[in-house]
């Protein structure tokens, strides 16, 4: 089959037309993560779909975006919001499957898709390399969000986040050879030791630009200058590593990993709180963007190919799908029977399940590192229209196919709940409490028997493994008490009794009491 021929990319439209689009897709997201929280559905999937929906609209622009800007701005954030929540001690217990399955399984569908690509679709050998790297690597956040909703085992869980983080650098990596391959063949040998090292420059930069974050960030905390310190050290990690020509995927990891060690305990609560809404959201908004511009580039090639070459582009991606659904699923179950086989001669319980091996090969949901990959590719990029075509087809087609049907899969398979989280969680909340209590024996005086007998009641109530501030009758009164004192203020400022600059001041003293008065789950930010 022959590529479709490389036409010149859209002039740039109007920066006010792209505005008006993105608030259209938002408000259609808005609407429909509602649903899809009633559904289980993970918000990728619908913010796939309404990006389709929006970029078929007759008055969406035409719109390009830099190459290196696409990697940059989409994926650092990403990046970022998932390396943070998982340690380096994560990486270490679980290297044997994060090695098959951030590497052999990048490779071997980044080798099956580069076949297909050449010897069905005619691609050059870099392109169809190129390709099989861009359609590859689950993504972090369509994981993390599928997820984050499921009853699934903690280290099915930990894998599936580590592969999602690992993979990325081994894709980018062969992406990266892909492009130099093409854009200077006689060039391709000394890419080599380039690539050599990349990994480790990746990995150094990252955990510099993390200690010095850590070393200059107190001395900004409560600021607003500490939240756009955050931004600036994250795509600064990225950008560095990038001019000396190391991994800057590895870059961000590192540097993730290297702050959540470190800043929690230099954090204020305030700051804490402050910093997770601004990436949730910043995480949410690139997703928008990200799949609007994938869309805008679709339609666009879409429009300009005669119906036989559509025909014939289409027919191929839904290929390119197939395969990378069934090397990743084929290469899991291979790897669980082998991986149990060894087990058993060393007289190990095997593990793990071959259920959890068939959640972990169908969790393989591909999402904004392939969109931006895709969006990296340079204008005269040898089979560029088709190989976006084949990355928004196989986003889609795992996002629909793989995401809607995985929380059923789960159900069918009958996974064991898994309660070590509940159990881990009550034990530290004992000993935290207990900590707490012991602080206080020195102390005497009405104030803190007061706070003993408060502390005491807590620990009993969290022995039982239950939250002391959902259940204790103290808590339930202050959070009615804050209800009265919000109706008061409310009432104060209405008949004009206060002004506005101190109504918010109390209001936030309020939000602070409420907060610690209430169980998290109360105030947890959720998609939709």
């Amino acid at each position: 089959m022959k590529s479709p021929t490389p036409r010149p990319p859209a002039s740039e439209g109007s920066t006010m037309e792209l505005f008006e689009s993105m608030l259209i897709l938002v408000a259609i997201a808005i609407v429909l993560l509602q649903v899809a929280r009633h559904l289980s559905v993970p918000y990728p999937t619908i913010l796939a779909l309404a990006g389709v929906l929006v970029a078929a609209l007759p008055w969406a622009p035409r719109v390009a975006i830099d190459a290196r800007l696409a990697l940059a701005l989409f994926i650092a954030p990403a990046l970022l919001n998932a390396a943070y929540d998982l340690p380096p001690r994560e990486l270490r217990r679980n290297w044997r499957p994060l090695i098959a399955l951030a590497g052999v399984a990048v490779v071997l569908t980044t080798a099956a898709v580069a076949w297909a690509g050449h010897a069905i679709a005619g691609l050059p050998i870099a392109a169809a390399i190129a390709l099989g790297a861009i359609v590859a690597p689950p993504d972090a956040a369509a994981a993390s969000a599928t997820l984050s909703r499921l009853d699934l085992p903690r280290r099915t869980i930990s894998v599936l986040k580590g592969e999602s983080l690992l993979n990325d650098a081994v894709a980018l990596l062969i992406f990266s050879a892909a492009v130099g391959m093409t854009a200077a063949p006689a060039a391709t040998v000394s890419l080599v030791p380039q690539l050599a090292l990349a990994i480790p420059g990746g990995l150094l930069i990252g955990v510099l630009v993390g200690m010095g974050y850590v070393r200059v960030a107190p001395r900004l905390a409560g600021t607003l200058g500490g939240t756009l310190l955050e931004f600036a050290a994250t795509f600064g990690a990225w950008i560095v590593a990038e001019r000396f020509e190391f991994s800057a995927i590895l870059s961000v990891v590192a540097f993730g990993m290297t702050v959540a060690r470190h800043a929690p305990e230099r954090q204020s609560p305030r700051d804490r709180l402050h910093s997770y809404s601004v990436w949730e959201a910043t995480v949410f908004l690139l997703n928008v963007l990200a799949f609007l511009l994938m869309g805008l580039q679709a339609r666009e090639i879409v429009t300009r190919l005669d119906a036989s070459e559509l025909r014939r582009a289409l027919g191929f991606a839904g290929i390119v799908v197939a395969i990378v659904i069934l090397v990743r699923l084929a290469w899991v179950l291979f790897y669980i029977r082998l991986v149990r086989h060894v087990d058993a001669m060393r007289g190990s319980a095997p593990k793990p399940t071959l259920s959890q091996g068939i959640v972990v090969a169908w969790a393989g949901m591909r999402g904004l590192v392939t969109l931006a990959t895709a969006l990296a590719l340079p204008a005269s990029f040898p089979g560029r229209d088709l190989i976006v075509l084949s990355a928004l087809a196989v986003v889609l087609g795992t996002l629909v196919v793989q995401g809607l049907t995985l929380g059923p899969l789960i159900g069918l398979l009958r996974l064991k709940p898994d309660t070590s989280f509940d159990r881990e969680l009550s034990t530290a909340r004992v000993a935290l409490l207990n900590s707490a209590i012991a602080a206080l024996e020195a102390r005497n005086g009405e104030p803190a028997d007061r706070l003993r007998a408060d502390y005491r009641a807590a620990l009993a109530v969290a022995s039982d493994g239950q939250h002391p501030r959902a259940v204790m009758e103290i808590d339930k009164l202050r959070r009615r008490s804050v209800i009265a004192q919000r109706r008061t203020l409310a009432d104060l400022r209405r008949d004009g009794a206060i002004d506005d600059d101190v109504f918010h001041a109390l209001e936030q003293e309020l939000d602070w009491v409420e907060l610690a008065v209430s169980p998290p789950g109360r105030f947890e930010l959720v998609e939709g």
